[in-house]
């Protein structure tokens, strides 16, 4: 699918409705003002990604080419994405090559990594439909390998068949799924950052005498930013390593009564597993080893999403806010994590029972717009809390997205008269678990613009801007 055709797509879904009247915010007006002398970051074109439990491959008949609902659901999120196999039942699913194992279960999603542990496996048949999945949806994966109860030897077998297997949809392999938390867990007390780092080397060296030109990515962690810091002080050793992986919940566990609406909205809410500090630790990463930095991944709350908090508008809302916060940062790309029916999943469902689209997957179909956009300095004058707001210039257009996830509208004057074609996602309330819409609508063209309550907006100027 052409770009074209999926922004076209999505107005069409829509429709060209006149946007509705909403009272100018009076008490504040935010003035916007950008640089187009000073660019950022590019958002990569595969920049959106899911992430999945690698038990799911259990079921051959999950990723697969005539699971096309399924297909058509991803196709919608991007013409080309990443889909990440790994999870926590990724340390409990063995590989059984050509062996023929009946499906214990349709589906295992994040739910499910407490219970379910029994008839957890990979085979060549799943892999080969994973392939023709890749094929059909133009996504690649970056494919996560067992550390935890698995030997060298066992996991260069299998990394070689899926070498074999999946060729050039395969970008990059994980040894592991957040190494950081083995101690006392997989590993000794005494199990520290250098001891993953020696011990990834071992399982790097089968696997790569077992599959040359394979490519690696990782370590994967949970929020122990020590041994991504590890990592990337020797990832220089070793030339087949292309990128730096980590993982972000913005709070959690589920039950935590300080897991809320209210909480999300905050850069760094009570409970959340990476504390501001950890963008400047990821950016000395990033610096060090010379690689770029995907968030391979991660949702709003761990522990399988909140119910009226993960599933809800204003997650659609924040998930499209983060993912442009950290494509400004330089991240390379967001795997959201889901599956099955977790309550944060952008996809939820069964192919026997069919598919259906939670709001995150709108959030992050309006991040998806601006792939390929180059970010640009922006300043918005007075700073606003809950607004987001991104400058970027898009096919010698320039673009500007406002999110607003506070409570009351925001008036914003634009630093240039904007096209009467506006993007616009917004929903029924912040705590509305359907009506998420993103949709094209047309307005008459103003330079002050009010952005609605839990809604995001992406406008493209007529002209550009003066500097400043």
């Amino acid at each position: 699918m052409k770009r074209r055709d999926f922004v076209e797509m999505l107005a069409i879904a829509g429709g060209i409705a006149a946007f509705p009247r909403i009272a100018m915010a009076a008490d504040r007006v935010v003035t916007l003002g950008y640089d187009r002398t000073r660019a950022g970051a590019t958002i990569p074109q595969d920049f959106v990604g899911l992430s999945f439990e690698r038990a799911q491959l259990s079921n051959p008949g999950y990723f697969s080419a005539d699971n096309k609902a399924l297909v058509r659901l991803i196709r919608g999120l991007s013409p080309s994405g990443s889909i990440r196999l790994g999870g926590s039942s990724g340390e409990h699913t063995a590989y059984v090559g050509d062996k023929v194992v009946a499906p214990a279960f349709e589906i295992h999603g994040p739910e499910h990594n407490k219970l379910n542990r029994e008839g957890l496996n990979v085979s060549t048949v799943a892999l080969r439909n994973l392939r023709g999945f890749l094929d059909a949806t133009g996504w690649t994966c970056l494919y996560g390998l067992n550390m935890a109860h698995a030997t060298p030897e066992q996991a260069a077998r299998e990394a070689a068949d899926v070498q074999r297997i999946l060729g050039p949809r395969l970008s990059a392999i994980q040894i592991g799924n957040e190494p950081d938390v083995f101690r006392n867990r997989y590993r000794p007390a005494s199990w520290t950052a250098a001891d993953y780092v020696a011990e990834w080397d071992r399982f790097h060296a089968a696997i790569t005498a077992a599959a040359p030109g394979l490519k690696f990515a990782g370590p994967g962690i949970s929020n122990k930013l020590e041994y991504l810091t590890a990592f990337a002080g020797v990832a220089r050793r070793y030339p087949d390593v292309v990128m730096l992986t980590g993982h972000y919940y913005a709070m959690g566990p589920a039950g935590s009564p300080e897991a809320t609406l209210d909480q999300l909205k905050l850069p760094e809410a009570k409970t959340t597993t990476f504390k501001q500090v950890g963008y400047a630790v990821v950016e000395d990463a990033r610096r060090v080893s010379g690689l770029p930095y995907r968030m391979s991944e991660g949702n709003s709350c761990w522990d399988g999403g909140k119910i009226g908090v993960s599933d809800v508008h204003a997650a659609s809302v924040w998930g499209a806010n983060r993912m442009l916060d950290w494509a400004r940062r330089g991240w390379i790309g967001v795997n959201w994590h889901g599956g099955g029916y977790g309550n944060y999943s952008p996809i939820v469902g069964t192919p026997s029972k069919g598919f259906s689209r939670r709001p995150l997957y709108y959030g992050t179909q309006f991040a998806q717009l601006l792939d390929g956009a180059t970010f640009l300095a922006a300043t918005a004058t007075p700073e606003v809390p809950y607004l987001g707001y991104y400058a970027l210039r898009q096919n010698g257009r320039d673009r500007i997205a406002l999110i607003n996830q506070g409570d009351a509208p925001v008036t914003v004057e634009l630093p240039a008269l904007p096209e009467a074609r506006v993007v616009t996602l917004t929903g029924p309330s912040a705590s509305a678990k359907d009506a998420t819409t993103l949709t094209t609508v047309s307005r008459k063209p103003s330079r002050k613009v009010t952005v609605p309550p839990v809604s995001a907006m992406l406008f493209t100027l007529t002209r550009p801007a003066r500097r400043g």
